[in-house]
C-alpha cells in the first residue's frame, strides 16, 4: 500500500507460474555445450535467449552509524544488482537459469525474473562487455559483447546456412520467454 493509502498495481512482469528451475531445454543445451563448449556456444545462445534469466540483486550499505559502544549499525542499504571484474578488467552482469544455481553462488542474493534481451540491456547500461550465466555451475555460460548488443537491440540469433546470424525480430517484447 502507497503512502497516501492507495493499492498500486505492478505490471506482470510476464513470468506467472515459473517455479524457479530452469527450463528443460536449456539444462540439455548447456550440458551439451559443457561437452563442446567451441562448437556449440552459438547453438546454446540459440536456446538461452528464449528463457527466463534471474538476474541477482543483493542489499548492499548505503549508510552506517556507530553506537556509544563503537558498534557499527546499518542505517540504510540499497539493493542492487551484481557485477563481476574480469582478470583482463572488463566487467560482466552476473544472471542464472535457476533458482538452485543462484543459491550455489550466493545464498541471500534474490532472483529478479528477466528476459535475456531485457539482461543485456541492463549489462550495456551498466558499462558491462558480458553477461556470464550461472557463474557457480553447473556450467558457465558467457554471452560476450557482439552478442549481447545484438541480444540487447533484440536481435535473435538464428541458424541459417548451416551456421547461425543475428536476425532482426519482428515484435522484439511481445514474445514471452520460455522458462
Amino acid at each position: 500500500m502507497a503512502d497516501d493509502g492507495r493499492v498500486r498495481d505492478l505490471p506482470d512482469p510476464g513470468f506467472a507460474g515459473d517455479d524457479g528451475q530452469a527450463a528443460p531445454a536449456v539444462v540439455a543445451a548447456l550440458a551439451a555445450y559443457d561437452a563442446d563448449p567451441d562448437g556449440l556456444h552459438a547453438e546454446t545462445l540459440v536456446v538461452l535467449q528464449a528463457a527466463r534469466l534471474l538476474v541477482p540483486v543483493v542489499a548492499v550499505l548505503g549508510e552506517a552509524t556507530t553506537d556509544a559502544a563503537g558498534l557499527t549499525h546499518d542505517k540504510t542499504s540499497d539493493m542492487a544488482t551484481v557485477m563481476v571484474q574480469g582478470a583482463d578488467g572488463r566487467t560482466a552482469l552476473l544472471a542464472f537459469t535457476s533458482t538452485a544455481s543462484l543459491q550455489r553462488w550466493r545464498s541471500d542474493a534474490r532472483p529478479v525474473p528477466v528476459t535475456p534481451a531485457r539482461a543485456a540491456e541492463a549489462a550495456l547500461q551498466d558499462g558491462a562487455s558480458a553477461l556470464v550465466v550461472d557463474i557457480a555451475g553447473p556450467v558457465l555460460f558467457v554471452v560476450p559483447e557482439p552478442d549481447l548488443r545484438a541480444l540487447a537491440q533484440g536481435h535473435e540469433l538464428v541458424r541459417h546456412d548451416g551456421g547461425h546470424a543475428w536476425a532482426a525480430r519482428a515484435d522484439v517484447r511481445g514474445a514471452g520467454p520460455s522458462r
